[in-house]
């Protein structure tokens, strides 16, 4: 097998044991960070997967004890998987991308996650927006969007009756939903990607990025959810 999944192993940086493939995944664990190593595990878990159908019990219980591994690695960040359900059902390749990125950079680069979160909100608002034949003119901010969306949605406080049990809290929570992008952008304009900033400027860390994220996702699976079951 070469190393052409996986072109970034040849860095100069990985081989600092040894240029056999074995000894540059070691180093690899070592100098990646926890998320990056188990989406990698995972990765070569698959791959080993699609080409060995039939498995001896033994190699089965091998393969589960990894992908046990590679989970509790992940487990420091927000999942994206119930996001990237909604990406296939809805054949949106530019979100895919954006999932990738966040996937990519939550650990390696906050500011690239944070600025691709606010993103992500903006673009699911405008999938569900075009699907709902709502679509939006020109370059309308988050805001603007969220508002358009949670509206066409009836996701907004004015839609809760008052007589309906809990509707002071159900309508706090639907105003809420609108505040998390313009968060985001507030916070990407400060700390993320997309503006010049001064040479010595320092971001914020992988803590945040993953708060960003989370925000991020959470908001955008509800909407994709509420979408899938109230559209006809």
């Amino acid at each position: 097998m070469t190393m052409d999944w996986f072109p970034g192993i040849r860095e100069e940086k990985y081989a600092s044991a040894g240029i056999s493939k074995a000894k540059k995944l070691r180093a690899f664990w070592k100098l990646e960070p926890d998320y990056t190593v188990g989406t990698l595990l995972l990765a070569l878990i698959d791959y080993d997967a699609s080409l060995n159908a039939e498995k001896t019990a033994e190699a089965k219980a091998l393969a589960d004890t990894c992908r046990q591994i590679a989970t509790r690695l992940l487990a420091g960040s927000p999942s994206l998987n119930p996001l990237k359900e909604h990406t296939k059902v809805l054949n949106a390749n530019h979100l895919a991308k954006q999932i990738q990125r966040l996937e990519a950079s939550v650990e390696t680069d906050p500011s690239l996650a944070i600025g691709t979160a606010k993103e992500l909100i903006e673009t699911c608002c405008k999938t569900i927006l075009a699907e709902c034949g709502k679509p939006i003119s020109g370059t309308p901010d988050v805001s603007t969007l969220t508002k358009e969306t949670l509206k066409e949605l009836k996701l907004v406080p004015e839609g809760v009756p008052d007589a309906a049990r809990g509707a002071d809290v159900i309508k706090r929570l639907l105003s809420n939903l609108g505040t998390i992008g313009n968060g985001l952008a507030e916070l990407r304009g400060l700390y993320g990607t997309g503006h010049g900033k001064h040479g010595s400027a320092t971001g914020l860390g992988v803590r945040h990025a993953k708060l960003a994220v989370g925000a991020a996702a959470t908001l955008t699976v509800f909407l994709f959810e509420t979408h899938k079951e109230t559209k006809p």
